[in-house]
Formats: structure tokens, sequence, C-alpha cells
């Protein structure tokens, strides 16, 4: 039987590889993460894009050459004029803020390269139920496809 496809988003690399954080959230989904990593991450058939790998040089330099050495383990999903396209309409539509326009990308590469999932921390803007009504909306509008939108936490096996 074939994996699942997961999009990786850049929250995840970043939580494996962080300092430990004082609060008790960031913490708690570090531990998470970690733990969802060790025990379950080769369930699944793991992608990433350039705007993963973009994201994750941002910071602190030790930090940043952890998640790129990591990263660089995944397949890489390449830009096309269809994500392209995705990504602005996702935009001017509203599904993401225009101030954050990776957060477009990312949905637009799940979308266009129809990974089933996209695991992501990233309540704000991409796990969030209204982002996610917009986005079904839309791509049902449209007959594109839409991934799950899920957090490392919610892929625990059984």
């Amino acid at each position: 039987m074939d994996k699942p496809t997961l999009y990786m988003e850049t929250t995840i690399p970043s939580y494996l590889f962080g300092a430990p954080s004082r609060d008790t959230i960031a913490k708690t989904r570090q531990e998470i993460t970690r733990a969802w990593w060790r025990r379950d991450h080769a369930r699944f058939a793991v992608f990433v894009s350039e705007t993963v790998f973009d994201e994750a040089k941002r910071g602190d330099p030790t930090a940043a050459k952890k998640r790129i050495e990591f990263l660089g383990q995944f397949p890489l999903l390449l830009s096309t004029p269809e994500v392209l396209l995705l990504t602005d309409r996702y935009l001017q539509e509203h599904i993401v803020p225009a101030k954050t326009p990776d957060d477009a990308i990312h949905l637009a590469f799940a979308s266009v390269y129809r990974t089933e999932l996209l695991c992501t921390w990233n309540f704000k803007h991409l796990a969030n139920a209204f982002v996610l009504q917009r986005l079904r909306n839309l791509n049902e509008k449209q007959g594109w496809f839409t991934p799950q939108v899920c957090t490392p936490e919610e892929l625990f096996g059984e």
C-alpha cells in the first residue's frame, strides 16, 4: 500500500530543531513534533518546496543550517505556472493575508501536487478553521484539490 503524501511546511523542522522554548505551548509543540517524528513520520511520503527551504534559511544561522541539512533528504516539489496561479488566486481571494504570501504558496503546492496532507503548526494562516473554509469553498468552485491541513499531533498512529 502506498504511503499517504504529506507536504511538510516550515514550522515542522523549526519545532524539530529549535532550542527548547520557555513558552509552555511552544515547548509542548516541540515535544509533540519530536515524538511524532521519531515514531510515525516514516508512515508518510514527505515532500517539501523551495519555499520551505527559503523560510528555513531565516533566523539563527546554526539552527538554519540544521533545518536545511534535514530538509535535503526530501523530494523537492518544483514551482509550476499552476502553483503561481493558485498562489495569486489565494492572495486575491484573501484565503491568507497578502502580507503572508509564503502561506499561500504552501497551500498552492499542496493543492497542485495533490498531497493528501499539509502538516503545519501555523494556526494563524494554515491550520485555521476560517482559512480552511475559504480554501475549500474556492477550491470546490474551481475544481481544485484541497489537502487536509493538520498538525503532527493529529498524525500520531494508533
